[in-house]
């Protein structure tokens, strides 16, 4: 017999909904089962793919390919672009019916979980280092300092009149 049957006062739906885990946001919902052999093994394809929409030194290791639906596979490719640490290029590949074709059907580029979430906070005074401070010193004397070519308040005059002669 089964225990959770058994229970009085609950229905067969709220066991259901407390087995059940919990959707994350911005988590896209994957179908579960095992995604079309023929195009799971077509990564260099989807690399390929990748490839013609930026260049191949921003492309990372295959991280997966996951199922979509009836030969729709998606493989996922870690970025390696600056600025979009944890981001994911992706590629959605398809083929008809008993056919070996496999066609591209959509790419990009997609933020992670991690990517999307902003640093943990730290103070000012804690993200300063000492090195940081040691930077900007030379900054500033150079700042201070008066370049060459610019010459003093009073010399303007002085050299208009050498240039013109006295009589």
């Amino acid at each position: 017999m089964n225990p959770q049957a058994e229970q009085p006062g609950v229905a067969p739906q709220e066991q259901a909904a407390k087995a059940a885990p919990k959707r994350k946001a911005g988590v896209p919902v994957w179908r579960t089962g095992k995604p079309d052999a023929f195009l799971a093994a077509a990564v260099d394809v989807a690399r390929a793919a990748v490839e013609g929409i930026t260049p191949a030194a921003t492309i990372g290791p295959h991280l997966g390919a996951k199922s979509e639906g009836d030969r729709l596979v998606t493989h996922l490719f870690e970025s390696r672009l600056a600025g979009y640490g944890g981001w994911q290029w992706y590629a959605v590949l398809t083929r008809n019916s008993r056919s070996k074709v496999v066609t591209v059907d959509e790419l990009g580029l997609l933020p992670s979980e991690e990517s999307i979430l902003a640093p943990e906070w730290v103070p000012w005074a804690e993200r300063v280092r000492p090195e940081d401070e040691q930077q900007q010193e030379p900054e500033q004397a150079r700042q201070e300092e008066p370049s060459a070519t610019e010459q003093a308040p009073g010399d303007e005059e002085d050299a208009d009149d050498d240039a013109e002669p006295k009589d």
